[in-house]
């Protein structure tokens, strides 16, 4: 059976930058730790004037076209996913491709295009899609092209404010792929929840704490029905393992979970018993409540324990140095995290040819999807195509009164014009609008 996966990714960047703890922090009046040890991010990228959910995600497949050599026609299907749509009816893919039909021969009226849409997971479904169509054989031979792109922001002063971000992953999903196989086996965990939701409105509504909860809830669940199909996972079966980041923090929540989870009734847990016990097990308690607190306990000793840090550092940790300077870029976070892990063995010189990954995608409302990645005999040469930190490193950074503009200027309620803080240089940028209301690009040389 030939191999499905990810060809190659490219990622693109908002070109502006806010500091959390040099300016966000002192505005707030807080201590900088707060966000840089609490949360786990340094800074977040936000769209100049000039940049928005269209322009971000066309760059990064721009970059992903010219770097391998595609036309057109070698693309059969193009598949956005976002949860920042301007447009409840046409799909953010129409507007790539035709930012893209400006700079190529030929144009994509035979690509099949769409939109997903299911809070942060719609990227992980998108690929999903993708992977089904060429493995049923509808693709003829051509590949297809998923872009994740987001700006999330929040309203100023809502308590997710510090986590905002805005950036688009663009991959290409084909057979024999060079960067990772998909494996067969996917868990799912999916409730009909009301932790984040954007009801006919641009800033989301969110119920923080209630947000951990299902976010937890559900990738416990996805874990549990992997296991169902692919067999029990141990610890030494995945290099790293990308999860939905919304936050670092978050992240070190759902890693502890998992890490209790897939030790539970091996060697590891024995290890550990010494130490700070076996795990508690429910028929050992008289009620829930002894029995939760009992679990609190355990896993606020297990995460200060050599045993857990020392695979926490090696296996999740490697996944979370982008996030830790661009923020939450919602459908793309966890495909930014699985490039992070990528990125930090090639930096390493660490061949994890044929290793794998354990991916853990999420989306409010809510789903987890678990599922395993092959890394394919090319994944060097891809990731060391990237120019992730040349991005990171030239965003302009934001005064505080240049946020409140920029913030301003992205919020579709209010009609705020704003200056350019960056010149744009070889790429697409938004330039006004058209006689039906429709947002117009032109590409930049």
């Amino acid at each position: 059976m030939t191999s499905v996966g990810i060809d190659a990714v490219e990622l693109w960047t908002g070109n502006l930058k806010l500091d959390l703890a040099e300016t966000f922090a002192p505005e707030k009046g807080d201590d900088p730790e707060k966000y840089t040890k609490g949360l786990g991010l340094r800074a977040s990228s936000f769209p100049d004037s000039y940049e928005d959910i269209v322009t971000m995600g066309a760059n990064a497949a721009k970059r992903l076209m010219d770097r391998k050599g595609l036309e057109p026609d070698d693309i059969g299907r193009i598949d956005v996913a976002t949860e920042s749509s301007f447009d409840n009816s046409k799909p953010i893919s129409t507007y790539i491709a035709g930012c893209l039909e400006q700079v190529y021969e030929g144009d994509f009226h035979h690509a099949n295009k769409g939109e997903r849409k299911f809070a942060c997971i719609a990227g992980t479904q998108s690929i999903d899609d993708a992977y089904n169509w060429i493995r049923a054989g509808r693709n003829r031979g051509r590949k297809a092209i998923v872009v994740a792109t987001d700006t999330a922001l929040y309203e100023r002063g809502d308590a997710g404010e510090a986590t905002q971000g805005a950036g688009a992953v663009a991959l290409l999903i084909d057979e024999d792929p060079d960067l990772v196989e998909l494996t067969m086996e996917q868990g799912y965990g999916s409730a009909d929840e009301t932790d984040f939701l954007k009801p006919n409105q641009q800033f989301p509504s969110v119920d923080g704490k209630r947000s951990v909860q299902v976010y937890l809830a559900r990738m416990r669940e996805a874990l549990e029905d992997y296991e169902s199909v692919a067999g029990d996972v141990h610890l030494e079966d995945f290099a790293y393992a990308p999860f939905h980041t919304p936050f670092p923090g978050m992240v070190r929540k759902a890693a502890a979970l998992a890490y209790r989870h897939v030790t539970r009734d091996t060697e590891h847990e024995e290890a550990l018993a010494e130490e700070i016990g076996r795990q508690p097990r429910r028929e050992s308690f008289d009620d829930d409540a002894e029995y939760e607190e009992a679990v609190r306990e355990y896993m606020s000793a297990l995460k200060d324990t050599d045993q857990y840090r020392e695979w926490y550092d090696a296996t999740v940790d490697p996944t979370l140095s982008i996030s830790r300077d661009v923020g939450n870029w919602y459908t793309a976070s966890v495909h930014v995290a699985r490039i992070a892990a990528l990125k930090y063995a090639y930096e390493n010189d660490r061949d994890v040819t044929g290793e794998s990954l354990l991916v853990a995608s999420y989306g409010s409302g809510a789903q987890a999807e678990i599922h395993g990645e092959t890394v394919q005999d090319g994944w060097h040469e891809e990731i060391a195509e990237l120019n992730v930190d040349e991005q990171v490193a030239a965003r302009y950074d934001l005064s505080w009164a240049e946020y409140e503009e920029v913030h301003d200027r992205h919020n579709h309620d209010m009609d705020k014009e704003l200056e350019e803080f960056t010149t744009p240089n070889e790429e697409f940028v938004f330039d006004g609008w058209g006689r039906m209301g429709e947002r117009k690009y032109t590409y930049v040389e």
